[in-house]
């Protein structure tokens, strides 16, 4: 049973959740199911199969993943939620993501708060939530970039995971994001990340004042076909930079960075004693 989507890429804001339930719903009309039944077999309530049919409640990766089994549509849905997913990204996140899932090293700067790919789910959800608290987003954009985070960290858990350096400004240490409890478990992830052999994290303290190399968040990424590219962000977009010699001017500072920014055991107390301060 296939399903085909024709709906066009400036469509996708308006249309993909909508798309997404008429889809859903269609599937199981055509194999005589009712949502009870449909629920039944997703794992999910009937209520839930309601709300999504009509574009009520926002689509998760795994209710994506379980209408793709039950119906048999080799990720058909889930496509559609990946449709969904881009809607609420920054212009040029999605290229980045592509070349992430790709890449056999990574080595990223991380200023104000933690980068992504680090990030606890709270942590994460408390970012999120915070944005539709300012009106930035809605509840359901921001559910979607939960979602997408979480897939974009499988990348850590692959059997052959890439190598990942993180350099952290003090400040991503030093700034409160959500509740205690949720900064706890943060830095609970940071040392549990820290241990792993395949990722180095260290620490810029404040002390390199104007010594600091990057202005703006950073991101380098070898690719498996020996390329290197860029990644970097203004409020407004993401651009994903593959002029080698820019590139390259970019490695260049990073490897400055390493050298100015914590060894890996004094960023580990320093992220511990961080820890230790919020702990009652």
């Amino acid at each position: 049973m296939a399903i085909t989507v024709t709906e066009s890429e400036s469509d996708v804001a308006s249309t993909a959740l909508v798309r997404f339930g008429i889809e859903l719903r269609r599937s199981r009309r055509a194999m005589r199911w009712s949502q009870v039944e449909l629920g039944r077999r997703m794992g999910y309530s009937d209520a839930m199969v309601s709300y999504v049919e009509r574009a009520k409640k926002p689509v998760t990766s795994n209710f994506a993943v379980k209408a793709d089994e039950v119906f048999e549509t080799g990720g058909t849905f889930y496509e559609l939620w990946r449709r969904i997913a881009r809607a609420s990204l920054l212009e040029g996140f999605q290229e980045f993501v592509d070349a992430e899932g790709r890449c056999r090293r990574l080595r990223t700067f991380a200023l104000t708060i933690v980068t992504g790919l680090l990030q606890a789910p709270e942590y994460a959800e408390a970012l999120a939530y915070a944005a539709v608290d300012r009106g930035a987003i809605t509840q359901v954009e921001a559910e979607e970039r939960v979602d997408v985070l979480a897939a974009r960290q499988r990348l850590l858990e692959r059997q052959k995971p890439p190598l990942i350096h993180a350099v952290l400004d003090e400040s991503c240490l030093m700034r409160p994001v959500g509740s205690p409890s949720v900064m706890l478990k943060q830095f609970d992830r940071l040392e549990e990340l820290a241990a792993r052999p395949n990722v180095t994290i260290q620490v810029a303290p404040f002390a390199l004042g104007e010594n600091l190399p990057f202005a703006l968040p950073v991101t380098l990424l070898d690719l498996s076909d020996s390329s290197l590219v860029g990644y970097a962000e203004s409020h407004a977009r993401g651009h994903l930079e593959r002029v080698r010699e820019t590139v390259r001017g970019w490695e260049t500072q990073y490897d400055q960075l390493v050298v100015e920014a914590l060894p890996k055991a004094a960023s580990l107390a320093l992220i511990r004693k961080a820890r230790k301060e919020l702990s009652p």
